[in-house]
């Protein structure tokens, strides 16, 4: 199986998509634009399209109620997971409402809970959720690295190949401690035993 991208109304980021013929790229609202205006294949589409204006052209499109729970980014990962996808990117989940960017940090700590994979793209920084498990960084990467706690408590944090290294910490949320560390051109890893963790990349001109 490969790679479920899914592509918002927000802002793009600085990443690119190259879907393989076992990827699936999800327009979610007004992300089709995104997607359009780069020459990028939609395969799906679903919202209530009141960012877009428009009902999407192509032949799988879900029109949602305006009055819904979900977010159309919700629905958009429900849809990837309902065809079988466990890893995906977010694009256009950043900028503009800090609501809707916090909307979709909590949606990955629920899509962490269910064991999937999720990246999301921003201008200049990458964000992940993590639980009960690791996240590597290969020595290319170099810039900050942000580590917070999600929950109340995170047992057993471990970050190993960074400026500040860390072993077996007990992180909670009331205390940034995670803030600003430095990828240094080695190997990085963060852990977590027990616990929910949220991870920003942010490069080093941020």
């Amino acid at each position: 199986m490969g790679i479920c991208y899914i592509v918002g109304a927000g802002d793009f980021g600085d990443g690119t998509i190259i879907p393989g013929p076992e990827d699936l790229v999800i327009a979610g609202d007004g992300g089709f634009r995104h997607l359009r205006d780069r020459g990028i294949r939609v395969d799906f589409a679903i919202g209530d399209f009141d960012s877009l204006g428009y009902r999407p052209g192509i032949p799988e499109v879900t029109v949602l109620k305006s009055e819904k729970d979900n977010t159309d980014m919700m629905a958009a990962v429900e849809e990837g997971v309902r065809r079988g996808y466990r890893e995906f990117k977010i694009y256009g989940g950043t900028g503009g409402r800090v609501s809707h960017t916090i909307a979709n940090i909590q949606m990955m700590a629920e899509m962490a809970g269910q064991g999937l994979q999720a990246e999301l793209v921003g201008f200049g920084c990458r964000i992940w959720v993590i639980q009960n498990g690791e996240i590597r960084f290969p020595a290319a990467r170099t810039g900050y690295l942000s580590v917070f706690c999600l929950g109340d408590v995170a047992e057993g944090v471990t970050e190993e190949g960074l400026k500040y290294p860390l072993e077996n910490y007990r992180m909670v949320k009331e205390n940034p401690l995670g803030v600003s560390n430095e990828l240094i051109g080695i190997p990085g890893r963060v852990s977590v035993r027990k616990g929910t963790l949220l991870v920003i990349w942010e490069a080093k001109q941020c």
